[in-house]
């Protein structure tokens, strides 16, 4: 039991207490950490991509733990500061394309076109209308899209097949469709796919169970607290 309760909510030292959430779920752990193994393994893609994949999920999920797990892990796989970066970029223009996609639906509240269905495809020819309204922002936008989603040292496939991933981890239908076409139009196949959609599951359930080293800190340190009076 850790009683000792830091002002830094994020330390390393504190990954040493997976073990104790082994130990107070067995099974569960253990299944995770088969799926985690499985799903990392080099089949359609390679590893090493599929911890890029990772690096940039844990920075949409904000997670200091897993992002640190995951960039080590991918810098032993001999990987690069510039695919990292260019990954976290990937990911930045997926969530701020998940913003901008959804303003659809904010102009059909405004404009009262609201009917039962919420998520049509066809809400996407509002788009237009809605970069009318800032034009410059949105072209500004669109500049560091296309930047970040082209060759470099990662190549536009794989930065698609990013995409796509965070999407997912989003939740957005508008962004998961766009980045599936155009992952499929750059030779991607739905094995790939999977595969990287199975490492964006891991690398989410990753971090909601690592807060569970956050949640063994506080139910100490308030144990403690309460004993105390």
């Amino acid at each position: 039991m850790n009683m000792n309760h830091s002002n830094s909510l994020y330390e390393r030292s504190n990954l040493k207490r997976v073990a104790e959430l082994q130990e107070i779920v067995p099974q569960g752990s253990k299944a995770f950490f088969q799926f985690m193994g499985e799903a990392f393994a080099e089949k359609a893609i390679a590893s090493r991509t599929k911890e890029l994949i990772a690096v940039a999920v844990t920075h949409v999920t904000g997670c200091p733990y897993c992002i640190d797990v995951h960039t080590g892990k991918f810098k032993k796989l001999e990987g690069s500061v510039e695919e990292v970066v260019e990954a976290i970029l990937v990911a930045g223009a997926v969530n701020a394309e998940t913003v901008l996609f959804h303003s659809v639906n904010a102009w059909n509240t405004m404009h009262d076109l609201v009917s039962n269905e919420l998520y049509a495809t066809s809400n996407a020819s509002k788009l237009p209308q809605v970069k009318e309204t800032r034009p410059e922002t949105f072209a500004a936008f669109e500049q560091f899209q296309s930047t970040a989603m082209a060759d470099g040292a990662i190549d536009a496939k794989t930065k698609q097949l990013i995409a796509v991933v965070i999407a997912h981890v989003n939740g957005c239908a508008y962004s998961i469709d766009n980045h599936t076409r155009k992952f499929k139009a750059l030779g991607g196949t739905a094995e790939e796919l999977m595969e990287g959609l199975l490492v964006g599951g891991v690398a989410n359930a990753g971090y909601v169970l690592t807060h569970g080293i956050n949640a063994l800190n506080a139910y100490d340190y308030h144990s403690d607290a309460v004993a105390r009076n």
